[in-house]
This record gives C-alpha cells, structure tokens and sequence, in this order.
C-alpha cells in the first residue's frame, strides 16, 4: 500500500447482529409529498423511425398537464416543444422564430407516465440518441399559459403557477416571431430572445415595466408578446418555492444570475450555491450578444448526458456535454461546470459561461430526491446481455449512478467502480489512479434503464448498480484541501459506512464504520484484509461527528490529500432496503436480521478484529441472490482481489429478514468472538 502513516491496530471490538441506525422511516414519506421525481424528467432514447415508441419517463402528463422538449444529439435538428395547451401534434421550434406547426408524426399523445412519438425524424431519427426534457405543471415549478393577443397596454395575465415566476418564455403562435424571455434577475425592464445569442435589451415595450405576481404576469402591446388577435403561449417557470420534498420545505428550481470570475482551473470556483445539487441547468451571457456567437447562446446541461466533476487524474475541468437551446447543432463538448452538492461551479474561463466581469442569468432544476419504497428502485444486478446496440448492456430500471464491475467473475480480474458524476473507473483492488471514461462512459451512463451500450452476452460478466437516493447512497466528489475539511452530502441520514478513494494519487481506499467503537479514529482498507486501525482524531475523519447533511476529514492524504480530487461512497440503513451493520461470530449459524421482508439480494462481510493471511483471509467478501444465496453452496468473490469468484462453499444462506451467516463459514465470516462488519441491501 502507498500511504503516509502506518496503520495502528485496534483491539478487536464488541458487534451486534444487525445492530445499525440510519434514516428509519424515510420511505414512509407523506403520501401527499411533491418531489422533483414527480414533475420533472431527463430521459434520454434512440430513435427508432419508421416504427413508432412510448417513452415512460414516470411523469403524469395526460392527467397533469406539462410540456416536452426534445432534441436530437448525433446531427443537427430542430429542438421540438409540445404541451399539452396547445394538444398533441402542435409543435414549436426553440432555436426559431417559426410559427406553430403541426406534426403528425412528432409527440402524438401525452400520457399518465410520459407521452409517444410518431416517426418523424427531429423526434424519433433512426438510430440517434435524442434527449427529452419534461416538465410537468404544478405550483411552485411550472405552468403554462395560452392567452389571445389584444393590442393594448398594462395587460394582465392571470396564471396558475401560485408562486412568482422566476422566468417567462413567451411565444407568438400566429405569426413568426421571436421568443420573448423574462428573468427575474434581469427584471420587467429587460429581456432575451430564447431563439438568438443577443445580449439582454432595456424595453419597456415587453412586460410593461411590471413584475409579475403570483397570479399573474403583465404584457404590453408589443407585437411580440401582445399583437392583437395573434395567439402566444407561456411557459412560466418557478423560484425558490419550498414546498417540496418529504417535509413540503425543499425548493426545487432556482433562477439567479452571476458574475463570471475568468479564473480556470478550480474544482469549486465560482460556486453558485443553489442549496441543493442540480440535474439541470440553462445558463446565458447577458453581456454579451452577436459579436461572441457562438458564446453568447443558451447553455443546456444535465447530468443523463454527461457532466463530470473533474475529469482525468488531476484536472478539475470535465468534458461536459451541452447543447444550445438557440441552435439546431449537434452536442458540444467542452470544459464548463461542475454539479456539487450544494449548486454548481464554473471550472474555465469560457466566454459563454465565466468570462471576468460578465453576466449570466440561469436556471436550476434540483436533482431527484424521492425516497425509495423497495430495494428494487435502487439497486440491481445484471449479467451482460444486451440484444442491440440501442439497449442497455446491464438492465438496471433507473439511471445507474454507480456500479461495481466484475468481466468474466469465473477466472482472475480487477473488480472496478464506476460512477457518473466523475465519468471514471477505480479498481477495488489496488490503489492506481481512475481511469478516464472519456466519450465511452459518457455513453455508458446515457440510459435511464440501466448501463452500457452495444450488443452481445455473457453471463459471466456482472454489474452491481445502484442509484443515488435518500436515506441509502450518496456519492460525493471533492477536491481535497490537507487542512480539516467539512462536506456537505445530500444522503439525508447519518452515514454508516463511508468509503473515500482519491482519484488523483494511489493511496489507499479507506472505510468509516459508525459501528467501530469511536469510528473517528479507526479506518479500514477496502484493497487490503488489514483489521481495524487506529488514528489520531482528525487523521482521517475530522474531529467532529458526521451528520444527516455533512461528514469531516481530517488531514491524512489518504482522505483529505491537498489538491488531489478524491470521490466518497456514503452508505446508511434505511427501513426496508438497506442495512449497516455488525455481529459477532460464534461459529455455529447466526440470523442477521435486516428488516427485510424478502431477503437480502447484496451481501458484504468483512472482519473486522484480526487480519489472516492465505488466501480466504480477512478480505471482503460480496453474495448476491443473482449468483445464488440459497440453502446449499453460495458463489462468492472478494472486491479487494481479482480472484474469481468461489462456488464450491456454503458460508451464508437465506432469510426473509435479513441473512443467515452458518457454522460452516470460515473464520473470515464466522468464528467464535470474530467481529465483523457487513452492508446488506434488500
């Protein structure tokens, strides 16, 4: 191992069969609770003209009501917006000034969990990946308006959106004009153009001079907003209304503005703190107009496509994906913003999102937050069995996250991590640096069904996936600073079992248990069979407790190296579908119980008291229901080794409510007076 400081053993501690804490009743959430899940979707899909396919993004639209943006992102095409005010089939052109059109085979009906496509080509092109944005209307987030010009002044218009409008796109359907964009941080006096990269213009001649009310916006008799017997559309949009959420008290949108600060190169520079993680954002310069096209468009960005905080093996700057709303171009790449757990950041100097001394306005849509109800909204496991290129290569039913890699678990190979937001792979089982997923990855997450592209089998390849959720996972990139150092995490529990890898330099990866009598100074090596070791207090955790919003570290490099990006795994028990925990070994069968009504899918076990040498050792070892937890041998591999797999051993057995750990395990899993730790999912 390359590390600063050698481990100190601890004495072995006392456990208790699946003794842990975590977020309890999180999934019990009121039934009457909105979530960001609930009302707005990134789905992404491959086209698939002349046939025809429903996209089942899980949003209520034929019941609801809300609006459809799609736009295709192998070659130029137009960006297509449907809503249902205006009915299916009646599209609008973002990056124009073109009329309604009518497209028979574009968005042909909206449904209870999403809407269908036609086969026309800006929305179902043959073998393309295209992205949809839906929004759905409900107070706080969004609304949508279809009014009839009238010609005159100081016009009221009445709307449903309950909460002040933090933006206003407004489009005139009759006749061919420009989109017409109020920003709360720009005011009435001001406006944009959806459809053009000109800076923002002072005219009283839009909105009147007058801000808009929570019951309504007002319009002046411009042609563009208010000409007289034309017909517009507006789509409003919310701010800061917190009334979401498990406790009805979380905002979901955002609309600000900011002040680029021309600096490059910092992981959290020019950090916008939004008071939640983003999966959406649209930013635009309003310094600057058509003399910087193409850095004065409208920037979209969301984290289906690819947004990666920090990128490479010491870069902070990420390869992100965007598409600009005010052209018909394919996806761009480039080094622009960074997600965190608390906004977003700007990571270069780019002209179009930084620039020193230019403004911008934006737009945030936080991201999903919905506690889940059963193990299966958050967990699975998949072999390789892709039928076609355009279909996931691991069938998860969520976006994946992160992901535990085994190719070929019969013979020897690294098992590997690979997570979304740094768009990298880490081996488990030794302390090199991530490697760069590049282009390949970004692709590989682009599904909101599972993970991987291509075609082909094998059913000895396994994927462990997991998505980012309330009460059981968070992953939490930084860059360390080698001074005490507090994070905020959106986990919503206090974290049970942290694992910190740095992804800039090969040190160790180290595991906090809350279950180790005073966790703060006791570390564990995921890569290595080491028992527990003792630290100084603010070695490795920090000095102070972790809690339900931010976790400490200390100075150690393994988890805090200065300028090294690392990544954290937050784990914690939540009712129902995961378990932190420990027990102590008595050599004969032990019932862990989890709290689980069907059994334990995911099982992972590492002692924790001595360390064993040979080849069992005290290694961590990993079962699952897919390969077999069942009354008779049970397959297991170990994640800090490349050994394959093990089939010939009945070390574990079923339980509805958990685990049973038998006597005929060795003593890496079950001896008399052994302690050990595990992490069970449902």
């Amino acid at each position: 191992m390359t590390d600063s400081m050698k481990p100190v053993k601890q004495a072995p501690f006392s456990g208790f069969a699946g003794f842990g804490g975590g977020l309890g009743t999180l999934s019990s959430a009121a039934s009457d609770a909105t979530y960001v899940d609930d009302v707005f979707s990134t789905y992404l899909y491959t086209g698939n003209k002349p046939s025809t396919q429903t996209i089942n993004n899980g949003i209520d639209l034929s019941g609801e009501g809300g609006m459809v943006w799609i736009k295709r992102r192998e070659s130029a095409g137009n960006h297509v917006l449907y809503d249902t005010a205006r009915g299916a089939t009646k599209s609008l052109y973002a990056a124009n000034n073109d009329t309604e059109n009518t497209r028979t085979g574009g968005v042909t009906s909206f449904n209870s969990n999403g809407f269908t496509l036609g086969n026309f080509s800006y929305e179902n092109i043959a073998d393309e990946g295209i992205v949809s944005w839906t929004f759905r209307k409900q107070k706080g987030f969004f609304d949508i308006v279809t009014y009839t010009g009238n010609g005159s002044s100081n016009r009221q218009i009445s709307h449903n959106l309950g909460s002040v409008p933090g933006m206003i796109l407004i489009k005139n359907l009759t006749d061919s004009s420009d989109w017409q964009v109020y920003h709360r941080s720009l005011g009435a006096t001001k406006y944009l153009k959806l459809n053009s990269v000109a800076e923002v213009t002072t005219d009283s001649g839009r909105f009147n001079d007058t801000e808009p009310t929570s019951t309504q916006f007002t319009i002046a008799n411009d042609g563009t907003v208010n000409y007289n017997n034309s017909n517009y559309v507006a789509y409003l949009f919310g701010h800061d209304d917190q009334s979401f959420g498990t406790g009805s008290d979380e905002a979901i949108i955002k609309c600000g503005s900011y002040t680029g600060d021309g600096i490059s190169g910092n992981a959290d520079g020019n950090l916008q703190n939004l008071g939640f993680e983003p999966q959406f954002l649209l930013i635009k310069n309003t310094t600057r107009g058509l003399s910087d096209d193409p850095y004065s468009g409208w920037y979209l960005f969301d984290n289906m496509r690819g947004l990666t905080y920090g990128k490479g093996t010491g870069s902070p700057n990420g390869n992100d994906k965007y598409i600009y709303a005010n052209k018909n171009e394919t996806e761009n790449t480039d080094a622009v913003v960074n997600f965190t757990p608390v906004g977003f950041s700007l990571t270069n100097t780019g002209t179009g999102y930084n620039r020193s001394s230019d403004n911008y306005i934006y737009m945030a849509i936080r991201r999903p937050h919905k506690p889940p109800t059963a193990g299966t909204d958050v967990f699975a496991i998949d072999t390789l069995s892709a039928s076609s290129y355009n279909t996931p290569s691991y069938t998860s039913n969520f976006p994946v996250d992160f992901a535990i890699r085994r190719n070929n678990i019969t013979s020897s190979d690294s098992p590997e991590f690979v997570t979304r937001i740094t768009n990298a792979l880490q081996i488990s089982s030794g302390t090199s640096v991530e490697s760069d997923g590049g282009t390949t990855f970004f692709d590989y997450f682009a599904s909101n069904k599972g993970w991987g592209t291509g075609s082909g089998a094998d059913s000895n390849d396994y994927l462990w996936m997991f998505k980012r959720a309330p009460g059981f996972l968070d992953v939490l990139p930084f860059k360390g600073t080698g001074s005490a150092l507090t994070l905020t995490h959106n986990l919503g529990a206090v974290p049970e079992l942290v694992i910190v890898k740095s992804r800039s330099s090969t040190y160790s990866w180290s595991v906090y248990v809350s279950h180790l009598s005073s966790p703060r100074t006791k570390y564990l090596y995921l890569n290595g069979t080491d028992s527990v070791g003792s630290a100084s207090a603010g070695d490795f955790w920090g000095s102070s407790d972790f809690t339900a919003t931010q976790i400490s570290l200390g100075t150690y490099a393994n988890t805090n190296h200065s300028g090294n990006l690392l990544i954290a795994y937050l784990f914690a028990t939540l009712d129902g579908i995961s378990k932190v925990g420990s027990y102590s070994g008595t050599g004969s069968d032990i019932n862990v119980d989890c709290g689980f009504s069907s059994g334990a899918r995911f099982v992972m076990i590492k002692r924790t008291d001595t360390e064993i040498s040979g080849a069992t050792g005290t290694n961590w070892y990993i079962w699952d229901s897919t390969r077999g937890i069942v009354s008779g041998n049970d397959p297991y591999f170990q994640i800090n080794t490349n050994n394959a797999q093990v089939s010939n051993t009945d070390y574990i057995d079923p339980l509805s409510s958990g685990f049973t750990v038998t006597s005929s395990a060795n003593a890496s899993i079950n001896t008399n007076g052994g302690t050990y730790i595990f992490l069970a999912i449902a």
